[in-house]
């Protein structure tokens, strides 16, 4: 079914990874490992997974830093192992754009049943996103790194995903729910004014002497619209 699917396994604990490989290669996957999210981020780029097994609890970049960071470069099914099995951190996990949530210690065939079950439903394919380029802004993933007519521009994490979100839905209206879902994660838990909030900073951010020359457009009474060049 998987036809030897690759599967990335993210966690610092070496027992963790030598025990997921055995029981993915017997599944006949192919495995590869990262012991941290860094090493994490460069297997994605180099050799893109069709899933990700990623430890929530990890020196340096945790989890859910890693999960940000991997969001910002692909849609790959994402499934995450956690020690806590508090109801909140589940959210979390979710939120943040996880697809599932497996707690340690995990049952075996649960978790090849969870793995299976979040390829079929995307088909095993993911691909990885690794720039952007219009005749107005440039964006190099990888490097989180955005430029406009050349001047490099600082962005916050949340301000880079609202400009990911317009640049992959170039010419398109989307409305502020939509907007809160691909940026924020959730419609229904964050104010709609943190759009129209952020969008201004954004504008401000892509042209600090003239915002509102800025290619994001207020579609009254419908939401926003990235006008592609």
């Amino acid at each position: 079914m998987n036809d030897r699917a690759r599967v990335l396994v993210v966690d610092d604990d070496p027992d963790i990874r030598l025990l997921l490989r055995e029981l993915l290669e017997r599944a006949n996957f192919t495995v590869d490992e990262a012991p941290d999210g860094r090493t994490a981020l460069r297997r994605l780029y180099s050799t893109p997974p069709a899933l990700v097994i990623l430890d929530v609890s990890m020196p340096e970049m945790d989890g859910y830093q890693t999960l940000e960071r991997i969001r910002d470069l692909s849609g790959v099914p994402v499934l995450m192992l956690t020690a806590h099995t508090q109801e909140l951190e589940k959210v979390r996990g979710l939120t943040a754009g996880a697809d599932d949530y497996v707690a340690k210690p995990f049952g075996r065939q649960e978790l090849l049943a969870r793995v299976q079950a979040l390829l079929r439903r995307s088909g095993g394919k993911a691909e990885v996103v690794e720039a952007y380029a219009d005749a107005f802004v440039k964006i190099d993933y990888a490097q989180r790194r955005v430029t406009v007519h050349d001047r490099l521009v600082a962005l916050t994490p949340l301000e880079f995903k609202l400009l990911s979100a317009f640049v992959q839905n170039p010419n398109q209206v989307l409305s502020r729910d939509q907007l809160l879902e691909l940026v924020w994660g959730d419609p229904y838990g964050v104010s709609g004014d943190q759009v129209k909030l952020y969008v201004g900073y954004l504008r401000k951010k892509l042209v600090p002497d003239e915002p509102d020359a800025a290619p994001i457009d207020t579609v009254r009474g419908f939401g926003y619209r990235y006008t592609r060049n």
